[in-house]
């Protein structure tokens, strides 16, 4: 059986980390099968011009693949930030990198933002001591995130605290090591991502 998540990044020919430490290794698909899936992938990638609403559609495409959302979500996030003060494709982009699963995944809770969208979806996570199941929570600065007593022997975070001590967070979030919890220091920023949002604001504002 082939794997979805592997597909997606050959398709769109770019590593988008959707497979956790295995696209950190010589095992990452790309490495492998660096062209298309198909049989006459091989034949495709390189020789095809792609139109300016095809490169704004692969666009598309990586950022819901990389946050794991539906074509709905993505709109919603599109219209939310384009009522918000500031540039539309930073205010897509900080959405994003604020939701509960995105979060959890850059604390170093889990290895990927599909098993920290399991997590949260579990009832796994506590904000300010509340549990939250909603993986499109948008975090606010100053929103402390920890992980439930009651799950810490839960086989995905039982040896997080040995993983979480070499691991640096992004600058925006604070994490206590030790402790294994995180708090929201600021908003997003200085993060890079192998997408153009810009290109996504294109496409949606046709």
């Amino acid at each position: 059986m082939f794997n979805t998540r592997e597909k997606k990044e050959r398709s769109l020919g770019v590593n988008l980390f959707l497979k956790a430490t295995r696209c950190n290794s010589p095992k990452c698909v790309l490495s492998r099968n660096p062209h298309p899936p198909g049989m006459h992938g091989k034949a495709v990638r390189g020789k095809r011009s792609m139109s300016e609403f095809g490169t704004q559609l692969r666009e598309k495409q990586k950022i819901k693949a990389v946050y794991g959302i539906r074509e709905s979500a993505m709109k919603k996030v599109f219209q939310t930030a384009t009522k918000s003060q500031g540039i539309t494709g930073a205010m897509m982009w900080m959405l994003l990198e604020r939701r509960l699963d995105n979060v959890v995944y850059r604390l170093g809770f889990a290895p990927s933002r599909s098993v920290g969208r399991q997590l949260v979806g579990h009832g796994h996570i506590m904000v300010n001591g509340r549990r939250t199941d909603i993986p499109s929570y948008l975090v606010k600065v100053g929103d402390k995130i920890t992980i439930r007593k009651e799950s810490k022997d839960y086989q995905i975070v039982k040896d997080l605290g040995e993983k979480l001590k070499k691991y640096e967070a992004p600058v925006w979030l604070k994490l206590d090591n030790e402790k294994i919890e995180g708090v929201v220091a600021a908003m997003p920023k200085d993060v890079d991502m192998p997408f153009d949002a810009n290109m996504v604001v294109d496409y949606y504002s046709k």
